[in-house]
């Protein structure tokens, strides 16, 4: 007999957006439970730029994603400021970019009411002093950095104070449908080996890349195109804005600053699953050459490591590039397809989450005959200790400063203390969650570093031991699968420090430890 449990909603993604929902219907009075088969952010949620839309980027061939980006940047910085790292922006052009674009980029701007001024060539460079002798126009933007795994996690601690569950690490197998209605869900969690029936009023589908594989268990077709997109890491910062190509959006043409690091990218490339997608090679070499002719400094830099997201676009797209499919999100409420209990949101982008949230929990409370508005306007998002590490090389108590720690340091890279551990770790427990180094790097900076995990996995690894978190040879497979995720991002930037940096890791785990002969 299988286990059942009840719920009002049933929330199936752990992204921003599925967070987002689960604290909405949350402040509504809404009991959810949210379940992944992986953890918070494992898509294109933790995948992505960081990067808070002015909407400028959009305003010639998205102009309605534009005023989406342009009016719930506003509500962030108001609501979700300890997320958010208010940089400014700047679109730059360089020679060669197209004049008649640059001409246009301003009456595009004011038509769609994002903000952009025109500067002095000489002022941008003051601003930003690695910027190309190449550029030859500047506008300033309201562009911002935000940090989408704090967003994630204080969303989700939220929702679960007021009532709500997540389950991580919880797989959806199947569906129960009797006479149009979903019964339950069948979910296997990977934790226990048990199976789970949950039954709900509402299923919501915000499974993001996943959606369309979601909503065919239901039987129903979702069109989607996914994009994979790559980015690299810097091994410093490199501007103190977000520097922003000139032109039409095009690989290699977005530098955000995160913290201590800045990320260049990306690329929009189609892939038919986003399972196992990794940055290779050749798209690190074409981000880096294209993102020189911007900040030249970018060809030597350090970079630290690389990484992939898909974008869940819906639409057909077209055979020569993506980025023509639009980058709006899309609320489908399957009654249309015979399912009356069942509704997919997918799309968007991640400076846009807060409205998807709001307008997937409208759909439900309407199902439910629930009145109540949204809340999450008004209410700000409270800064929780368990998302306090995911903010790069910061000490969190003085942003900016580092303070004396009288609890040891396990990640020098990024000055995370045993304490911060101890913190993350119970927040997992909290959740029914398995705590090991990959649900930790999750939630914190550990591995993040130059060294990419050489030191810090084995510091946490031991503590864990030693605190009785580990107790069986689990957590040398979940050691292994920590390094391989790290050796993902990796592999394609192996030059100079980098591959220095990664030599010794190797010498540490394998060469001395012999990690690679043990079996899973």
């Amino acid at each position: 007999m299988n286990k059942t449990i009840e719920t009002d909603v049933l929330i199936i993604g752990g992204g921003v957006t599925g967070t987002g929902i689960a604290r909405d219907l949350s402040l509504r009075g809404v009991k959810c439970i949210l379940i992944d088969k992986s953890d918070l952010n494992a898509g294109a949620s933790g995948g992505n730029h960081g990067l808070l839309h002015s909407g400028a980027r959009y305003v010639d061939s998205d102009p309605e994603a534009a005023i989406e980006c342009k009016n719930e940047q506003k509500i962030l910085k108001k609501n979700a400021a300890h997320c958010i790292d208010d940089t400014g922006g700047l679109f730059v052009a360089v020679k060669g970019d197209d004049e008649k674009y640059i001409a246009d980029f301003p009456g595009l701007c004011e038509k769609s009411g994002v903000y952009c001024k025109k500067i002095d060539l000489s002022l941008a460079r003051e601003m930003e002093p690695l910027l190309s002798d190449d550029m030859i126009a500047a506008y300033e933007v309201n562009d911002a950095s935000i940090n989408p795994f704090t967003l994630s996690i204080d969303n989700m601690n939220d929702a679960v104070l007021r009532g709500s569950q997540f389950l991580s690490f919880c797989s959806l197998t199947g569906f129960k449908i009797t006479k149009n209605y979903i019964e339950h869900a069948i979910v296997y969690n990977q934790n226990t080996g048990e199976t789970i029936e949950i039954k709900a009023g509402t299923f919501v589908n915000a499974s993001g890349a996943w959606a369309a594989i979601v909503a065919d268990m239901a039987g129903i077709p979702v069109n989607m195109v996914l994009s994979k997109g790559t980015l690299v890491v810097t091994g410093k910062r490199m501007t103190k804005r977000v520097i922003n190509r000139l032109r039409k959006a095009t690989d290699g043409d977005i530098l955000v600053p995160g913290g201590v690091v800045s990320i260049l990218g990306t690329t929009s490339i189609r892939v038919e699953s986003p399972d196992n997608i990794y940055p290779t090679i050749n798209e690190v070499d074409h981000i880096i050459e294209q993102g020189e002719k911007i900040i030249p400094s970018l060809k030597t830099c350090r970079y630290i490591r690389a990484y992939s997201g898909a974008r869940p676009l819906v639409g057909q797209g077209t055979n020569e590039d993506d980025r023509n499919v639009s980058r709006g999100f899309t609320l489908l409420d399957h009654e249309l397809d015979g399912i009356k209990n069942f509704i997919t949101i997918t799309g968007g982008k991640l400076t846009t989450y807060r409205l998807m949230a709001e307008k997937a929990s409208d759909l439900v409370c309407w199902k439910h005959s629930i009145f109540s508005k949204c809340l999450t306007k008004e209410i700000s998002l409270p800064s929780t200790k368990s998302g306090e590490w995911s903010e790069p090389g910061v000490g969190i108590d003085e942003p900016g400063k580092l303070k004396p720690f009288k609890d040891p340091i396990l990640c020098e890279c990024e000055m995370v203390p045993q304490s911060a551990i101890d913190t993350i770790i119970n927040s997992i427990k909290q959740t029914q969650g398995k705590p090991n180094l990959t649900s930790i790097a999750l939630r914190s900076r550990v591995g993040k570093g130059p060294c990419q995990g050489a030191f810090c996995s084995l510091r946490i690894f031991s503590h864990m031991v030693d605190s009785d978190v580990i107790l069986d040879h689990s957590g040398i497979k979940n050691l292994k699968l920590f390094l391989n995720e790290r050796w993902k991002g990796e592999q394609a930037l192996l030059w100079d420090q980098a591959l220095v940096q990664s030599s010794l890791k190797e010498m540490i785990h394998s060469g001395l430890f012999g990690l690679e002969l043990i079996e899973n």
